[in-house]
């Protein structure tokens, strides 16, 4: 099992408002990471915020010795060639020690940075990009003209596949379209957080689709936890949370997710429906999965709540359901990475070594010349 914590803003006991939040600056990261570190967690997952990934997982490396950092990246944002030196950089530098996380993100987010590309041709976008990628990654030269992208000569200087291995590449996404991205080019598949059994039934479809171009792959989720010695003050835990989502704060985050055309988004929502019930227990998902982060918060929504006990049997219920990795999360980050790390974590037979890409030789894969794919 790959068990990973989360590294971004904001945070605090309940960051929704601003008495519950928590300055996150340079010194309290490097809180994070070592405590991560220390802990024994896999790695840590990098998502995009407030401050850049690349510059952020860059600063805080050298105060970890084995923790991996998974640093998302949006294709088309930066250039394929450029993403792929500055990924090879760090690998070298980390000693192989990154994973990328591959985010198509939404058309109000990108449209910030300047892509208006609509939803599908999002993906069309980034399996183009990832195609440029693969072949940058195997030590090509590569001149290509194709529909979103243009290179002459493109090639790394760094001996990528020889001291250093490509990054493995992490994707989530729900869509139709997500899911041929995912299965054509990614090693690990990431869902938000859906109940073990609607991710048995999307492990089955990616499988699926992976198998059509001889591919394997992995499969992770990302959650919320909140462990507590009972069940009870587990839920306690829950109720004070729950019990600090004022009107303003559920009306503010649900505009913000109405206008999102993620697919992933809008499964999250469709898990609260965007309405607070008076009794916590109603969004309660499946046994022990409570969906009211959601309510308050954007992107994966929902919390594994309980004992040590019952957080073990929820994330052996989504290992059955076929999840290898568990990217987790809790308010604040620091206090529930220690309870966490100290009443579950000891507990599981966790990795410190994160399976590298799979051996795929990518001009088989793509046995047509990437010149010829002008419309993907």
């Amino acid at each position: 099992m790959n068990v990973f914590w989360y590294m971004c803003a904001p945070d605090g006991a309940y960051p929704w408002q601003p008495e519950g939040s928590r300055q996150v600056d340079y010194g309290y990261y490097k809180q994070l990471a070592q405590a991560y570190d220390h802990l024994g967690y896999t790695g840590a997952l990098f998502a995009t915020g407030a401050h850049d990934v690349w510059v952020l997982a860059s600063a805080l490396l050298s105060y970890t010795e084995r923790l991996r950092f998974l640093v998302a990246i949006h294709p088309g944002l930066v250039a394929p060639t450029l993403l792929a030196k500055m990924a090879a950089t760090f690998q070298e530098f980390a000693r192989g020690r990154l994973l990328i996380n591959v985010v198509s993100g939404d058309a109000k987010m990108l449209g910030a940075y300047g892509m208006m590309l609509p939803h599908d041709e999002r993906y069309a976008m980034a399996d183009e990009y990832l195609q440029l990628w693969h072949r940058l990654f195997a030590g090509e030269s590569v001149t290509y003209q194709g529909r979103y992208f243009s290179t002459d000569g493109a090639k790394l200087a760094l001996p990528v596949g020889e001291s250093i291995a490509p990054p493995p590449l992490w994707f989530g996404g729900s869509s139709d379209k997500a899911l041929d991205v995912a299965a054509k080019h990614v090693d690990t598949y990431l869902s938000w957080g859906e109940t073990p059994e609607q991710i048995k039934g999307k492990v089955e479809a990616v499988k699926a689709r992976a198998a059509r171009y001889g591919r394997e792959l992995e499969y992770g989720i990302r959650l919320y936890v909140i462990v507590r010695d009972t069940d009870e003050k587990a839920w306690e835990a829950a109720a004070d949370l729950y019990g600090r989502m004022d009107d303003a704060a559920i009306a503010a985050n649900q505009r913000f997710v109405a206008r999102s055309d993620s697919v992933g988004q809008q499964r999250m929502t469709a898990l609260h429906g965007g309405l607070k019930p008076a009794n916590l227990r109603d969004l309660e998902v499946a046994p022990n999965l409570w969906a009211g982060i959601g309510l308050v918060r954007p992107g994966p929504g929902t919390a594994i709540v309980g004992s040590p006990d019952t957080v073990l049997r929820t994330l052996e219920a989504y290992q059955e359901a076929g999840v290898e990795t568990f990217i987790l999360s809790g308010m604040p980050l620091l206090e529930e990475a220690y309870r966490f790390g100290e009443k579950v974590l000891p507990r599981l037979d966790v990795t410190r070594e994160v399976s590298t890409a799979r051996n795929y030789t990518w001009s088989t894969l793509f046995d047509r010349d990437l010149s010829t794919v002008k419309s993907a």
